[in-house]
């Protein structure tokens, strides 16, 4: 016993001796604060080592982590887990929400050249990057996944079919998707994001944008080589509202784990994530201020 004892923690030693080295904070937002740096399995409310969560995620067949987009601290992280995971087992993929059915075909042609030693100059320009991504964030990780052996693929919608989803709102198919709850959540979190000023008229279609993305994100995880990994923004990932259900819906749930980085103060509960690895925080800005009478 005591010699098997000593093996398990000579395999747990070696695997965390093996993970790249963990980025330093980069936010200053809530660098006393107790929860920062924890990695909470929300279903126990154990604290996780890193080493730890990769051992639950690494044999996950779909993993998807939910990001705020402009927290430089998620990113680093994001990073340090597409490298961490590889170092476990094999990648199948990567997906990004940041990207569009229209711009696989231009990474498919960046990473074909760059496996043949041929460097593009403007990778933006090759891609074409969309500015709303902000390229300091995303470019370290976007560059590392495009000289990987797995593809990284698209999992958006176009402009075109956004535009025809505000034309038309299609109907979508699913009970879990489509439960009551769900879109009145769903129809909440919209208004108060845009400070409760849209038209009423309006949230159909905005509620219906948001599903299909989830749809689609769904649908490319199911058509993506396995074990896939996508990268969203947190409220497409979460387990009671987003992605997760949609994969339900296509019986397609089977393995999902769901990480939620967040940072320090925020409340993620056991429904939405299966872990959630607290960062530092940004700084609250009002933006509704400006628009308020």
């Amino acid at each position: 016993m005591r010699i098997a004892l000593l093996l398990v923690v000579g395999l747990l030693s070696a695997c965390q001796a093996s993970l790249p080295t963990l980025p330093a904070w980069q936010s200053t937002e809530g660098l006393q604060h107790a929860q920062l740096g924890q990695i909470v399995e929300l279903r126990t409310g154990a604290l996780l080592t890193p080493a730890q969560l990769l051992q639950r995620l690494a044999v996950a067949p779909k993993v998807l982590v939910g990001e705020r987009h402009d927290n430089p601290d998620h990113h680093a992280l994001q990073l340090w887990l597409l490298r961490a995971l590889a170092s476990q087992r094999p990648q199948g993929s990567l997906l990004l929400e940041m990207l569009t059915p229209n711009q696989q075909p231009r990474v498919d042609q960046v990473r074909a050249a760059l496996q043949a030693g041929q460097a593009p100059k403007d990778v933006l320009a090759e891609l074409d990057w969309q500015a709303g991504w902000a390229w300091s964030l995303y470019g370290p990780l976007v560059q590392h996944a495009l000289r990987q052996p797995y593809p990284l693929l698209t999992a958006n919608l176009s402009r075109r079919e956004i535009m025809q989803i505000y034309t038309q709102v299609p109907l979508l198919k699913g009970e879990a998707s489509t439960a009551p709850p769900v879109q009145e959540a769903l129809r909440q979190q919209i208004a108060q994001s845009h400070c409760n000023l849209l038209p009423h008229s309006q949230l159909p279609a905005m509620l219906a944008v948001q599903q299909q993305r989830d749809r689609r994100m769904a649908e490319a995880l199911l058509a993506a080589p396995a074990p896939s990994l996508l990268f969203a923004g947190a409220f497409h990932v979460r387990r009671d509202l987003g992605v997760p259900l949609h994969l339900q819906d296509l019986q397609a749930d089977q393995g999902l784990q769901v990480l939620i980085l967040a940072g320090v103060g925020s409340e993620v509960s056991a429904a939405s994530a299966d872990y959630v690895w607290y960062t530092p925080a940004l700084a609250e800005e009002d933006l509704c201020a400006k628009l308020r009478p």
